[in-house]
């Protein structure tokens, strides 16, 4: 059943809804048993358009597009398009085309400094019917009236009808994508298992429209697409991760995270700075580092974001600055957690450098795939 934004269950809905669970529950066969998940190993060789598709033997996987764009009045605003694929416990050899094995949840942002907040909307709905699927063989995700999809000659196709707004957009690449970690294999934690496989395209070229008002209009702008599946990647003691990526001026791309613990303290981090020539300088958990320079409080979940952060990356420093400072998502209508996803500008040695996004979780309670 598709879900968009809605009202809380009444009480005695709630139990109805326990009791039929634990009904079936009871009624499955004895020798249903939970899916084995593949497990993100290092040594593997990404291969293409393959890994451009969906990896449902993984549990988790997520397609992320952040980018600026340039409103006919020259005035920029941020945009947020998310597809997620979750593998859920039920028995995979359950033959029956309701069975909720895979769900797709999409999430869409339009951050715009003239409204002061952020513009979004969430959809979840399991695999199935032709209505949401996360296809394999190349990028084809769909919920509903939502859709993110890759042709034969690489661009991408952006087509979402939020509440208040829509996009529609194509992405066309401009450099070759930026394999994250080693080759692809990109570890989240101190313990071998605790990685994933992870891709970006930076310097993505956008084009096409925003509605609102039933008004389209147009714009341009550069994206930044974020590809990863995993099985598992926090650790039990952390609390999130800060991340960002980032189109640079002089065409570098920089991508960073560090993933915070439960008391605060850093858990794991890694940088890689890919320059205009292609060269990718790598950098440790040691060289990176997160410096909170200015925080901004939530109304809604009296959660503390630091918005304004320096970043350090070996010997450079890279200052981030919102574009607006309420920038933050409620999405527990759909993955159940709530996110500060937001448009930055960069700056290095005081000068401009570059444009992409923060993300930060984990402030309003520990985050949990």
């Amino acid at each position: 059943m598709m879900m968009g934004t809605s009202r809380p269950l009444p009480r005695w809905s709630e139990t109805l809804v326990a009791c039929l669970a634990l009904l079936l529950l009871a009624c499955m066969p004895a020798s249903a048993r939970p899916p084995q998940f593949s497990a993100a190993v290092p040594g593997k060789q990404l291969s293409f358009p393959r890994d451009f598709g969906a990896h449902p033997d993984f549990r988790t996987e997520w397609w992320y597009v952040t980018g600026w764009l340039e409103m006919p009045d020259r005035k920029p605003v941020g945009f947020q398009v998310t597809f997620f694929r979750s593998a859920t416990e039920h028995d995979t050899d359950n033959p029956s085309r309701f069975a909720p094995k895979q769900l797709v949840i999409a999430h869409v942002a339009l951050s715009d400094p003239a409204l002061g907040k952020l513009l979004h909307d969430q959809k979840i709905a399991r695999e199935g019917f032709g209505l949401a699927y996360a296809k394999q063989g190349d990028t084809d995700v769909k919920l509903g009236d939502w859709r993110f999809v890759r042709n034969s000659e690489g661009r991408y196709t952006v087509d979402v009808a939020a509440r208040d707004f829509a996009l529609n957009f194509t992405l066309t690449p401009t450099q070759q994508r930026m394999l994250q970690g080693d080759r692809g294999f990109s570890r989240k934690g101190p313990k071998p298992e605790q990685a994933s496989y992870y891709y970006s395209e930076p310097q993505l070229k956008v084009a096409g429209t925003i509605r609102r008002n039933g008004k389209p209009v147009d714009v341009r702008g550069s994206a930044w697409l974020d590809h990863e599946w995993s099985t598992t990647v926090l650790d039990p003691d952390a609390a999130g991760w800060d991340w960002t990526g980032i189109n640079l001026d002089d065409g570098s791309a920089l991508m960073a995270f560090q993933i915070r613990a439960k008391d605060g303290s850093r858990m794991w981090a890694h940088a890689a700075l890919r320059d205009p020539a292609g060269k990718v300088t790598q950098f440790n958990a040691g060289q990176v580092h997160f410096q909170p320079q200015r925080t901004w409080n939530s109304p809604r979940t009296s959660a503390t974001y630091p918005v304004a952060t320096r970043i350090e990356t070996g010997t450079d420093a890279w200052d981030l600055s919102p574009l607006q400072d309420d920038q933050e998502l409620d999405s527990r209508q759909s993955t159940g957690a709530v996110y500060w996803e937001g448009a930055v500008s960069v700056s290095r040695g005081g000068k401009p450098a570059g444009r992409g996004y923060l993300e930060m979780t984990g402030y309003v309670k520990p985050f949990k795939l």
